[in-house]
């Protein structure tokens, strides 16, 4: 009995070294085709850690961006647009200390005083590393939730648009300060991260907006209260599951502020909650996703009352993809380095899935999105894309409307919309 529980955990060992050896060739496949900038984006959290720092001192530039074309046929309207361009700059002082950072400007400029763009750093931090498998990080940086968060670049996701689960559920791109801890275990495919960061802003939750704009970006924001994030993510063959989750407070005003509004203050006061799970499939030219994601904001009834900014005290979003390589069964040299991936995602969301007895119930931010389309990539680093998305929400309810206009244009609950779109990384 004793030698077939050693032989029995000998061959679980083996696998387990398999897979890893198996995931370790994988990525090195992959990196072999990148530019020295684009190794170093890779262990910023942009992939798994894997090593590989450069014993001597080096600077690197490298950057992403997209352009995008829509056309509402419901609507009539047509909108050209540079969506976001993004220089990285990245630094490593030896071995052990680095420094990344990325500056990004949406829309295209930034004009004073009108809504002409954005300017801001999407990421900017120090990654002190322990060893090869485990590293800190301190700054600016982009937890580990979801997937588009740290696979944000054009080349990485297909579609014109990024899944709006992953914007309006689960904000893309959620940067803030704070300090993290990124490992992956020596004996199983496993990686898992940790992080505390600063809170949410609940004054500056918008209606319709999920909780995007509660973030706090790096600038001023509270340090009254904080939030800790963390993840677990499993490598099995071709699969990747991930579970992950956040927690923090969202009052970050002063104990008399919060007095005279009759709310809690404190570190964790007004506290919500943000759970989700994914899993990942890729082999032989076929591509699956998987997500899920729920938040539970339990406090929303007082935030409505102190800021009137409709709040719900639930949301929800889930979303599948399938996608396939027309490119993979080519045996031809030309068609090397070249993809086309057809792909279909159905996405289903709902914004105010509970609402508090002082909220207003918004049937337009219960959705279901369709989306079909191609991605062309004549190199690894080039995308062309085009897809059409079918959409469908509930009423709008004009109790919404605090001063309504005279007249009030007919909202449609059902609309198709065609984007075109380029992107690269670099």
């Amino acid at each position: 009995m004793f030698k077939k529980l050693l032989l029995g955990m000998s061959l679980l060992q083996l696998g387990y070294t398999a897979a890893a050896q198996q995931d370790a060739e994988q990525k090195e496949k992959i990196r072999s085709g990148m530019t020295p900038a684009q190794r170093l984006i890779a262990n910023t959290g942009e992939d798994l850690l894997t090593g590989g720092n450069a014993d001597h001192a080096q600077t690197v530039i490298s950057g992403y961006g997209q352009a995008s074309y829509q056309r509402s046929f419901q609507y009539k309207t047509s909108t050209m647009n540079l969506d976001r361009v993004v220089l990285f700059v990245g630094h490593q002082f030896n071995n052990r200390i680095a420094f990344f950072s990325e500056l990004e400007i949406a829309d295209a400029r930034i004009e004073g005083g009108k809504p002409k763009g954005e300017i801001g750093m999407e990421q900017a931090y120090l990654k002190f590393s322990i060893n090869p498998r485990q590293y800190f990080v301190a700054g600016l940086f982009i937890p580990r939730i979801g997937i588009l968060n740290e696979n944000h670049l054009p080349t990485n996701f297909n579609g014109v648009e990024r899944p709006l689960v992953e914007q309006l559920v689960i904000p893309s791109t959620w940067r803030e300060l704070g300090v993290g801890f990124y490992g992956q275990m020596s004996t199983l495919p496993v990686a898992y991260s940790i992080a505390v960061v600063n809170g949410l802003d609940a004054s500056s939750f918008t209606h319709g907006t999920g909780i995007g704009d509660g973030k706090g970006g790096g600038q001023r924001s509270s340090g009254n209260n904080l939030a800790a994030t963390a993840s677990i993510k499993a490598f099995v063959g071709d699969f990747q599951v991930q579970v992950a989750g956040y927690a923090g407070g969202t009052i970050g005003i002063s104990s008399y502020e919060a007095d005279s509004l009759h709310m809690t203050s404190g570190m964790l006061a007004a506290p919500i909650y943000l759970g989700e799970a994914d899993v990942q499939y890729a082999a032989h030219g076929f591509s699956a996703k998987i997500l899920g994601s729920y938040i539970s904001y339990p406090k929303a009834g007082d935030i409505n009352r102190s800021y009137a900014n409709n709040t719900p005290s639930a949301m929800y979003g889930v979303y599948a993809e399938l996608g396939y390589n027309l490119f993979e069964t080519i045996k031809n040299e030309k068609f090397e380095n070249k993809q086309l991936i057809a792909f279909a995602r159905y996405e289903k969301l709902d914004l105010n899935a509970t609402i508090p007895s002082n909220g207003i119930y918004d049937g337009t931010l219960k959705q279901s999105h369709l989306i079909a389309g191609l991605n062309f990539m004549p190199i690894p680093n080039i995308t062309i894309k085009a897809d059409v998305r079918l959409a469908n929400t509930g009423p709008f309810n004009k109790a919404l409307l605090v001063n309504p206009p005279p007249v009030i244009r007919p909202y449609a609950e059902n609309n198709t919309f065609l984007n075109i779109g380029i992107g690269y990384s670099f």
